[in-house]
């Protein structure tokens, strides 16, 4: 084979055979098919899409190029979540260990953030202690021990992903929805999944900010887990407002116990309760939606979630003192308040604008290796169709100095649209796709 009969052959719009597939991730992979002409098939994958099962064998293709991980002789079923990323999303915090403490085994591999606030891994180093950098050995001990484990990728987890999207990056193919979908699903696959919920995100705060297009993601993820043995759902999510009032690593650890400990806010609470209960459904632990829901709200409200919390916690060498009280995370030195100038109805919230603002007060990173101020952030005290009255907050900025709160003050209040007339109610979950 040569790859420019494979870049040919997918920029005139053919099927290339999993065996083509295979060979060029191989070579790429090894080195033997260069960045220039990845970077050509890539764009002829933009152009000329792939199916389902081109799609699936480049999913595979990729998991296979490293390790792949096998916790079977530990547990006969592990789940798995994966969010495409929102503003104030920290759901691994709350689900991981609310799913576990009903009896599933979690073993997830996650990463760190660009761009908002950090990644899941971001938020648990809020935690003094707590360590991500799990040998092999530590991690299938966790799932054994307590079921239930979050810890950094492998360094050789699915390596022709992370060439090929750090490639896609610069070359204007991060859209493609194949190679998203593939890139998404090979770090599931080679981490041994075999249950896994997808939560898709839509909207101002989303990389995907449509319905419609959250949802072509979405049924190319699903139909690459089924027609590679996973048992896998989705949910499309709204992210037109941030998830929860808390923006920022610490600040957002703290909303997670809150949550655990049954103080939680609504709408986070809701979409913890939704993928739980299809994880639940996908291992078969409840025969319907409403008893799997129940299990959930029963490990919630009797503190068994909070426990399994807690087992996370001390086995991965976070001081339990602190997440017993949250006061002693990381804190802001300067803490303000900002302000509405109009009275009415919170019609809209830019979730995209106070990531951003949450990333420039030092809460995320533009470049990996960039260093992270677990306790900078912004936490809502008004969510949509709230009612305002003119000169009471809109929000809290958490900041390391004075002027980045003066900096930022206008660009949090023009976050939030005030309107005389109360918002037409939107859904959180739009749908399901199994």
């Amino acid at each position: 084979m040569r790859a420019t009969d494979l870049i040919i052959k997918k920029r005139d719009g053919l099927q290339l055979s999993g065996d083509e597939i295979t060979w060029l991730i191989e070579r790429y992979t090894a080195g033997d098919v260069p960045d220039y002409q990845m970077a050509a098939w890539a764009m002829a994958v933009l152009f000329r899409g792939m199916d389902d099962r081109e799609t699936t064998d480049l999913t595979l293709a990729m998991a296979r190029s490293g390790d792949v991980l096998d916790l079977h002789d530990v547990a006969p079923i592990t789940v798995d979540k994966h969010s495409t990323g929102g503003v104030g999303d920290k759901t691994s915090l709350v689900l991981g260990p609310l799913v576990a403490a009903v009896g599933l085994t979690v073993a997830k591999m996650s990463g760190r953030g660009l761009g908002f606030s950090g990644g899941t891994l971001d938020k648990l180093e809020s935690i003094p202690g707590f360590r991500v950098d799990l040998t092999a050995g530590e991690f299938r001990e966790a799932v054994r021990q307590i079921g239930l484990v979050i810890a950094g990728q492998s360094g050789n987890l699915a390596p022709a992903d992370k060439q090929l999207y750090g490639l896609r990056d610069v070359t204007g193919t991060v859209e493609s929805i194949p190679l998203i979908a593939a890139s998404v699903m090979c770090k599931k696959l080679a981490s041994g999944a075999d249950c896994i919920v997808l939560d898709v995100k839509a909207g101002r705060g989303a990389f995907m900010k449509t319905v419609d297009d959250a949802r072509e993601l979405a049924q190319r993820m699903v139909a690459i887990g089924q027609r590679s043995g996973r048992r896998v759902a989705a949910l499309i999510t709204s992210m037109e407002q941030p998830l929860g009032y808390a923006i920022g690593n610490a600040l957002e650890v703290k909303e997670a116990i809150a949550t655990l400990q049954g103080r939680g806010p609504q709408d986070f609470v809701q979409l913890c309760l939704a993928l739980g209960t299809q994880l639940v459904l996908l291992a078969g632990k409840a025969s319907d939606a409403a008893g799997a829901e129940r299990l959930l709200r029963d490990a919630l409200e009797s503190g068994a979630a909070w426990e399994k919390f807690r087992a996370l916690v001390a086995y991965q060498g976070g001081d339990l003192a602190i997440i017993d009280d949250p006061r002693l995370l990381p804190e802001a030195t300067t803490v303000e308040p900002v302000f509405a100038r109009d009275e009415g109805y919170v019609a809209r919230i830019d979730a995209l604008e106070l990531g951003l603002v949450t990333s420039d007060l030092g809460g995320g990173r533009q470049r990996k290796g960039d260093p992270i101020d677990p306790s900078v952030g912004v936490v809502l005290e008004r969510k949509v169709g709230d009612w305002v009255a003119q000169g009471t907050p809109l929000a809290t900025v958490h900041a390391s100095r004075a002027t980045d709160i003066e900096r930022m003050r206008a660009r949090v209040e023009g976050a939030f649209e005030v309107s005389d007339a109360p918002p037409s109610a939107s859904p959180l979950v739009y749908e399901t796709v199994q």
